[in-house]
């Protein structure tokens, strides 16, 4: 019994996973990931890490992150409380759709994740107050390999649901997208 639907973007590899509930009246039960389902879908890789977020002011940003090879991951970002505008941005040198980006809602109510692959940078934006996530990566965190854009970079025009409340000084001084970037080669 499938307990995902993976559902297309516009963006290739980009996919929305619908959690399919089990119901009864005592609740639901929601499988998060299953390594047999996610394979089918083209996720090749073992988890290699669980980070949950709290993010507490409505409006507030987080993003746009993402790591450079040889530590480019895939994400699974689920939210566990609250509503975000989860934002996923194609960073992947010669992609027809390089530097596209798209966005979803996710919240623990339309119990949607967003399955991001290698090679796209990550961010999202609280749409309600005290927003849980939690996010499954392929790849354990490298400071080294860190990288970031700008939330407001014109090359990328992302639309946020809301005025931006809150960005750490970190995602503030992402540098611009420069004329020369011609994205990551994985």
């Amino acid at each position: 019994m499938a307990r995902f639907d993976f559902i297309p973007t516009p963006l290739q590899g980009l996919l929305v996973v619908q959690r399919l509930a089990i119901t009864d009246e005592r609740g639901f039960l929601s499988r998060f990931y299953c390594a047999d389902e996610f394979l089918a879908a083209g996720v090749n890789k073992p988890i290699a890490q669980i980070n949950h977020t709290l993010t507490r002011q409505q409006g507030a940003v987080r993003g746009l992150h993402f790591q450079h090879p040889p530590y480019s991951e895939t994400k699974l970002v689920s939210c566990l409380h609250g509503e975000i505008w989860d934002v996923a941005v194609d960073l992947r040198y010669n992609s027809p759709t390089f530097l596209h980006w798209h966005g979803e809602i996710l919240s623990a109510n339309n119990r949607k994740s967003l399955l991001i692959p290698e090679g796209y940078a990550h961010g999202f934006q609280a749409l309600t107050p005290d927003c849980e996530l939690i996010y499954l990566h392929t790849e354990a965190y490298h400071p080294e390999a860190e990288g970031g854009l700008p939330v407001t970079d014109p090359h990328l025009n992302i639309t946020w649901q809301l005025p931006i409340s809150e960005l750490s000084p970190r995602d503030a001084n992402h540098p611009l997208i420069s004329s020369d970037f011609h994205g990551i080669v994985l």
